[in-house]
């Protein structure tokens, strides 16, 4: 009998698990924040401030349900007009999430969990907004200027088409 308690608490732990998460604060807050921002119930010209552990709750709980696999510890440093976002990640792992298939030489050389670190500068100005990707670390290596755009239009751009990286978008929400 006691097995099958310990079975049923189990399963109520993991059945309640994202309600406990939903249930944070911080992410209830940043997410009350962006449905404010993405209804449009935000007063035109209004500021919308996102505390950094508001940014990291959401990223905790929201990231992995974006992207289930392949990424983990993330967080981000909030700076004046600038953001370092840090992760693990499987690259690997992010292929197969995304259905790709990866030929057996590149499957040597992206295996394994690195250390990302990214880097943007933000703008904002005319009810635009720009967010610059300044650098990225990948492990010890680091790519910026020139051949980080060779990056992100050959790897970055094609999975995600419609990011709007080192251009000009009116949001739907406050930069």
């Amino acid at each position: 009998m006691s097995q099958l308690a310990a079975a049923l608490r189990w399963t109520l732990f993991v059945a309640l698990a994202p309600c406990i998460q939903a249930a944070d604060p911080l992410y209830v807050s940043a997410r009350h924040k962006l449905d404010l921002i993405e209804t449009g119930k935000a007063p035109h010209g209004s500021s919308v401030n996102f505390s950094a552990a508001e940014i990291n709750a959401w990223a905790r709980i929201r990231l992995p349900e974006l992207i289930p696999e392949g990424i983990r510890n993330q967080r981000v440093e909030l700076g004046t007009d600038t953001a370092a976002g840090f992760a693990l990640i499987d690259f690997l792992k992010l292929r197969h999430a995304q259905g790709q298939s990866t030929g057996w030489l590149v499957t040597k050389l992206i295996e394994g969990e690195r250390q990302v670190k990214v880097n943007i500068r933000m703008q904002s100005a005319g009810g635009k907004c720009t967010v610059f990707l300044t650098r990225v670390q990948i492990g010890a290596a680091v790519a910026s200027g020139g051949l980080l755009e060779i990056l992100l239009k050959t790897f970055f751009l094609p999975l995600y088409p419609d990011s709007k990286i080192n251009e000009s978008f009116e949001p739907a929400s406050a930069c």
